[in-house]
């Protein structure tokens, strides 16, 4: 992940961190649509989808093309991935911690099993 900048990781996460965003890319990662399209689901305005449109562009989540009177947006993975990169640091971390506490819970029951006296019913 070298080249991923802190700038366009911030980038990314502010533009997910709206839920009207996050679901324009959910639908836009099953095809291309227009931002007519985008705003069919939503009880907002086109121009208010406009505008988290041109968030999701600025952090490279999404490009525009032109086709013939149509505008289609379509979803760019590039900044997703390097998402995907900087958290799975953080999974290898979590799942060596988790590895660590298996083994200490396998020793406190190992020791706690040795140190209990057997029970035959006398005290």
């Amino acid at each position: 992940m070298g080249t991923v900048t802190a700038e366009r990781l911030d980038a990314t996460f502010a533009a997910l961190a709206d839920p009207t965003r996050r679901a324009i890319v959910a639908r836009l990662a099953a095809g291309d649509a227009t931002v007519t399209e985008l705003a069919a689901p939503f009880n907002i305005s086109q121009p208010a989808i406009s505008k988290h449109v041109k968030v999701l562009e600025r952090a490279g989540l999404v490009t525009r093309s032109r086709q013939a009177q149509r505008r289609p947006c379509r979803l760019q993975a590039g900044p997703l991935r390097d998402v995907t990169a900087w958290l799975a640091n953080y999974r290898d971390y979590w799942g060596e911690s988790y590895q660590r506490l298996d083994a200490l819970l396998a020793e406190l029951t190992a020791d706690d099993a040795s140190a209990t006296p057997p029970q035959d019913g006398r005290s």
